[in-house]
């Protein structure tokens, strides 16, 4: 659960930006999309072979 303590004599547009930016990292957002729909355990792991292949690309790269 997220949420904040607001301050005294704190300015309400500060607290939802301060809000925003607690909540969008603590992901909730990107979990509730995730299990919006269903997906077939051969398509998760052909995407996660694609992002393993990305990211070794990625680090190959940084290396040069």
């Amino acid at each position: 659960m997220v949420g904040i303590m607001i301050q005294e004599n704190e300015n309400i547009d500060r607290a939802i930006r301060r809000f925003k930016k607690k909540y969008e990292r603590s992901g909730i957002l990107k979990e509730v999309k995730k299990r919006s729909y269903f997906t077939k355990p051969s398509v998760k792991k052909r995407m996660e072979k694609i992002k393993a292949v990305r990211r070794a690309h990625r680090t190959m790269m940084e290396e040069m």
